[in-house]
């Protein structure tokens, strides 16, 4: 096999294979915003990887990540993510991919969300992550067929106006 590489970021095989490197976006510190979105995500990219890290919002409607191709989709996601404390919580989610249900609002939360390419525009993902300030873990996973190439992933919260009000979001992509 040979293997070309020339100095542009990028390795290329002899079968044509790229591949880019593991790109890290630039963290944003949530204060008060409603959603936080990073772009311009190339179309070679098949996984994209949402890190949170002391994340809270002022209300309880949930927390979300939603994926688009030239606008955001907002309709069409398959699956669920658990809460796995004393009394358990499993909540369904069809507008985003789901990091926490039915959280207190006081909740501070960390995880790793994996979006992964599955074939075509459909993308799977999966969810784990604890809460600091309470015996909290989460897990999740679902997938969604966006009408395009993926080229966003957006932060929200479930109702849109509650906002993120604490820590930290990034991503990496490759």
């Amino acid at each position: 096999m040979t293997v070309t590489i020339d100095g542009s970021a990028g390795v290329t095989t002899n079968s044509g294979a790229v591949y880019n490197g593991l790109v890290t976006g630039t963290a944003v510190t949530l204060t008060t915003q409603t959603s936080v979105d990073f772009t311009s995500i190339p179309s070679w990219v098949k996984r994209v990887t949402v890190m949170v890290s002391g994340l809270s919002e002022s209300g309880t409607s949930g927390i979300m990540v939603q994926v688009g191709a030239t606008t955001f989709t907002t309709s069409g996601y398959l699956g669920a993510v658990a809460e796995i404390r004393a009394t358990p919580d499993v909540t369904n989610f069809t507008t985003g991919f789901g990091l926490s249900g039915n959280p207190v609002s006081t909740n501070i939360h960390y995880g790793i969300m994996t979006i992964s390419n599955i074939t075509g525009n459909t993308w799977v993902y999966s969810f784990t992550g604890g809460a600091s300030d309470s015996a909290y873990g989460y897990a999740g996973g679902g997938r969604v067929a966006l009408i395009g190439t993926l080229d966003r992933v957006r932060l929200t919260t479930v109702n849109g106006t509650d906002t993120l009000t604490a820590g930290s979001v990034n991503i990496t992509y490759e």
